[in-house]
């Protein structure tokens, strides 16, 4: 069934999802970055989705899901944060009414931020109390935008991958962060269906690695709790969609230590001016392992799929700076 599934994630719908969220979103810069190509070994391009409106990627999948649904829906979403406020922003633009489930640790700033877009937000205890309730509102006519396992959601993240591919045609690796999947499996589709040779490698970080365990088992691993400050990668587990598309698509998965994400996302900040979360910023640790398999004449890509870091996070991640 997934492989039928994965089927459903192609170029044209791809093309389609582009040409619907045009009105609503923006083409983010594909730059490239001298300072991390010599860092690096290979020739570094940064994909700026931080760039994107509400700071993150999911708006892309947010507005092609919604888009597609009657004007005056209700919509109702679970999310740690970037999810919520895409919703919430699109429901605003789209005329809807929006629910965003949020766990009660999520950080104020996303928390804030969800509600001044509009949505009405509900803080529970657990993220499986967050799922009970909207299903519940699913049956009160409420409509599930589901954060990654929809294959509407997947195009439109998938549409990252396609401006790669435009932007870059000599593209040979792209790095991407993992959470639930819904990103690198579009992404994945877009550059593999149009570059079968294009290397991909997914990203997570200690503590929300539900895909690394995922791949190592064979089946979908559901995390008792997630343990690393990269919040936004927090799903507790990949979809069977996802998964399969990992396994068909992705070189491998690297895990990395929240240490390893702090300092790559001071370099960033530091040397490249670009304010990164850990979601996004752990490509970058990433790339570091990945680096002396590069030739100079590689074109890399890092994904930094968003950048909604509260400052007291920023000042507060000092212990990490210190560890090994």
């Amino acid at each position: 069934m997934q492989a039928e599934e994965l089927e459903q994630i192609n170029l044209a719908a791809i093309a389609a999802a582009q040409a619907r969220i045009a009105p609503y979103v923006r083409r983010t810069p594909l730059v490239a970055s001298a300072t991390l190509s010599r860092r690096l070994g290979a020739q570094v391009h940064l994909k700026l989705e931080m760039l994107q409106k509400t700071g993150s990627f999911k708006v892309r999948g947010a507005f092609n899901k919604m888009a597609g649904l009657p004007r005056g829906s209700r919509v109702v979403a679970v999310s740690g944060g970037n999810h919520g406020q895409a919703v919430a922003y699109a429901a605003g633009v789209l005329g809807m009414a929006a629910r965003v489930i949020m766990p009660q640790a999520t950080p104020a700033n996303y928390v804030e931020a969800t509600r001044g877009y509009g949505a009405e937000v509900v803080l529970v205890a657990a993220i499986s109390e967050a799922f009970a309730l909207a299903r519940a509102a699913e049956g009160e006519g409420w409509v599930m935008v589901h954060p990654f396992d929809d294959a509407a959601i997947i195009n439109g993240q998938g549409t990252v991958g396609r401006e790669i591919v435009e932007d870059l045609p000599g593209v040979t690796d792209v790095v991407v962060s993992i959470g639930g999947g819904g990103l690198a499996t579009g992404v994945a589709a877009a550059v593999k269906r149009q570059r079968p040779a294009v290397r991909l490698w997914g990203v997570e970080t200690e503590g929300a690695d539900c895909m690394a365990q995922a791949l190592a088992a064979g089946r979908v691993v559901t995390l008792p709790q997630i343990t690393s400050i990269a919040r936004t990668l927090g799903a507790p587990a990949a979809s069977p969609l996802t998964l399969r598309a990992a396994q068909a698509w992705f070189e491998r998965v690297e895990v990395v230590s929240d240490a390893a994400t702090v300092r790559a996302l001071d370099f960033l900040l530091e040397r490249c001016k670009l304010l990164t979360e850990p979601a996004a910023a752990c490509t970058l640790a990433a790339a570091e392992r990945l680096a002396p398999q590069w030739k100079p004449s590689d074109q890399v890509v890092l994904v930094l799929c968003g950048g909604n870091l509260a400052v007291a996070d920023l000042c507060g991640f000092a212990p990490l700076r210190a560890a090994p």
